[in-house]
């Protein structure tokens, strides 16, 4: 049985919920999970593809210049350029203004039509990038493939954690994560192959093959069911009972049923729920998503898969070698997810932070070590003994990242906020998220001439800080009904409990009080509720 339960008033957990992990609940989350394919793609194609000559040549003649022909007053600068970085930065400055628009239709258009629109956006962006002629055309299809990585973030996360049972929640959401990794890796083996091309057009391949996760997603978003919850929140109600039914394999579906047709009454009555987001009881959700994806992109591992090869090769790697490497990071990648799918819902959230965040600050700092001593600003290469150590250093902190920072700070805020803000608090993690993925993506070649080895230091120094955030600050979800977060996690926590004040509830008004304080009603007419 699913851990779950009707919530009651006194939040004891309730009646248990009855669930079956069905096939079709498998299917649906791996195909919702290929826009993480998708991202994850984008996210390492671009930096095996800003390595090759033959891009360089067409799109950034002087940075091409600057590489092969000496003539460069650093090591750590030979990629530094605002034009290059901006190829890579401008699909997450399109994402972070398209999640606006995707709050709204996965409001009210449900989970899956928003996956749609995000496949198509994927596709035309595609096309652009591998038939680019100029600059102008290859950052347009990097701004529609930034418009598809908005709709999908907002929408399969969501999707994943509503159609999931409770006890596998965890797991099934960070398929999400899971695909991204594997699309990072797939990026990393086609650039290595596409890069041993003659004539120079490698990269236009590499740009094109993204259609192939593109393609997967968009065929999964015509496949899918929507989500129960999405189907109650916009009217649908013997739809969404009957996909209940389907998803969870049993015909006692009713309590859980009541549970969402409740949640939605509830959710139905705030009328603005972005605004809703700044309530009192609703920061310590809103607090913690915006803090997560704000750690997540300073850990640096946006760095480091977005920038791997050129960082290899700005190291003193050779170009098949920094490549090699890449691609041997992205698996490390892949793998280290598969840990946290298995973990997750038994270790828990905050023991898989805590201890990821000592062994990212350990390789981090020793990385630097090595680096300082090792490489000085015109030193051709590293030894390979040295080259080999800083490659596992790379892989013990990537694989950390993958079984932490990685699914969890997209599975936390996902699983936190209440049906009511749960649209417009997603809404805001992607934002943030691809806010400071673009200041980090735009900003990471310029700090790696002026930091030279001492950006390993400044993102350890990050990586202190969020581990602190971790200890004191983010409770445990693992195995915790999404309805009943308030009253069995942010009304048992040492600090947000203060956030949770039922005096506050004028704020909302409306028949919510009533609910909170005579627990919901059991045994009513759907219908007449909403």
């Amino acid at each position: 049985m699913a851990g779950g339960g009707f919530a009651t008033s006194s939040g004891t957990g309730g009646t248990e919920f009855e669930a079956k992990i069905t096939p079709i609940v498998i299917i649906s989350c791996i195909m919702a999970a290929t826009g993480g394919l998708m991202f994850g793609y984008d996210v390492g194609v671009s930096g095996g593809v800003t390595s090759m000559d033959g891009f360089l040549k067409k799109f950034f003649p002087v940075v091409y210049r600057r590489t092969n022909d000496g003539g460069i007053n650093s090591n750590y600068c030979r990629y530094d350029n605002q034009g290059l970085q901006l190829f890579t930065s401008s699909l997450y400055l399109a994402g972070l203004t398209a999640t606006f628009f995707a709050s709204y239709t996965t409001r009210r258009l449900g989970r899956r039509l928003t996956m749609l629109i995000a496949g198509i956006f994927f596709l035309i962006g595609v096309v652009f990038n591998a038939a680019a002629q100029d600059l102008a055309m290859l950052i347009i299809g990097r701004i529609l493939l930034g418009c598809g990585v908005g709709f999908a973030n907002q929408a399969v996360p969501l999707f994943l954690s509503e159609i999931a049972p409770t006890r596998i929640r965890g797991g099934l959401n960070i398929l999400f994560q899971l695909n991204i990794t594997i699309g990072i890796l797939f990026a990393n083996l086609v650039n290595y192959g596409t890069a041993k091309i003659k004539g120079g057009w490698g990269w236009r391949l590499s740009l094109g093959l993204a259609g192939i996760p593109a393609c997967l997603l968009t065929l999964g978003a015509l496949l899918v069911v929507d989500t129960p919850n999405s189907l109650i929140e916009r009217g649908h109600l013997d739809e969404g009972k009957a996909v209940l039914r389907k998803i969870r394999g049993t015909d006692n579906i009713e309590p859980e049923y009541l549970e969402l047709v409740e949640a939605s009454r509830v959710a139905k009555q705030v009328k603005h729920p972005f605004r809703n987001l700044l309530l009192r009881r609703n920061r310590p959700q809103l607090v913690i998503a915006v803090a997560l994806q704000i750690f997540q992109q300073f850990t640096g591992i946006n760095a480091i898969m977005f920038y791997a090869p050129v960082l290899f090769n700005t190291l003193g790697f050779g170009n098949d070698a920094s490549l090699y490497s890449a691609v041997i990071t992205g698996a490390v990648n892949v793998l280290s997810t598969l840990v946290s799918i298995y973990s997750v819902d038994k270790l828990g959230r905050r023991v898989l932070l805590l201890e990821a965040g000592i062994q990212m600050f350990l390789s981090q700092v020793i990385i630097a070590v090595v680096l300082g001593i090792k490489v000085t600003d015109h030193s051709e290469n590293l030894s390979k003994g040295y080259a080999i150590f800083v490659v596992i250093m790379v892989c013990t902190f990537v694989s950390a990242f993958a079984w932490s920072w990685g699914p969890l700070g997209w599975l936390i805020p996902s699983e936190t906020f209440p049906l009511e803000t749960r649209s417009a608090g997603q809404s805001i993690t992607v934002c943030v998220n691809l806010l400071f993925t673009f200041v980090i993506a735009q900003a990471f070649l310029s700090m790696l001439c002026h930091f030279k080895y001492g950006i390993f230091l400044f993102f350890s120094g990050w990586v202190f800080i969020m581990s602190l955030f971790v200890l004191f600050l983010v409770p445990e979800t693992k195995n915790v009904p999404i309805e009943e977060m308030t009253e069995r996690v942010w009304k048992q926590h040492w600090l947000w409990k203060k956030f949770m004040d039922n005096s506050l509830d004028q704020e909302r008004g409306s028949g919510e009080e009533n609910v909170r304080k005579n627990g919901p009603v059991t045994g009513f007419d759907p219908n007449s509720q909403l």
